[in-house]
């Protein structure tokens, strides 16, 4: 059996045959006569790193507003530019300006000072919530996902 770098071609006749003494073109001819090494396409270099190549687009958002929800009201709050790490990129889309103007009909618009003071009661009445409820839970013997960090 015989070595082959990846410059070299294949024997030409099936596997297993013997070869033919013919004169070999890759040591008597010019470098510059000889066709260049095939190169294999780059889909079968695929890798993990060269993924992850893909959707590292950083984003910049600039004029952005944040819309916020509680209860029946809402505020448009101006959050200016956003630089967006690529690898936290999912789904990008287009919005459509004329269905982002139609609000459902329970929501009024009020001021951004009372709408966050109802998000964040609504926040803190959440917390104790989960509170309450992680603490019933381990009374019952489970433990919540940073419970073993306590520990150290």
């Amino acid at each position: 059996m015989e070595r082959l770098s990846i410059n070299d071609n294949p024997p030409s006749g099936p596997i297993g045959a013997p070869e033919h003494n013919a004169p070999s073109t890759s040591s008597n001819a010019p470098a510059e006569l000889q066709p260049p090494p095939a190169q294999l396409p780059v889909q079968m270099f695929t890798t993990a790193a060269q993924l992850l190549d893909l959707t590292d687009t950083n984003l910049m958002l600039q004029d952005t507003v944040e819309r916020i929800f509680v209860q029946e009201v809402y505020a448009d709050i101006p959050r200016g530019v956003f630089l967006v790490r690529g690898e936290n990129v999912l789904l990008l889309g287009e919005i459509d300006l004329d269905k982002e103007d139609d609000i459902p009909e329970p929501y009024r618009e009020a001021a951004p000072e009372v709408v966050m003071r109802l998000y964040k009661k609504e926040q803190e009445d959440r917390g104790r919530k989960e509170k309450s409820k992680r603490r019933k839970l381990q009374d019952l013997g489970f433990e919540g996902e940073s419970a073993g960090d306590m520990v150290l």
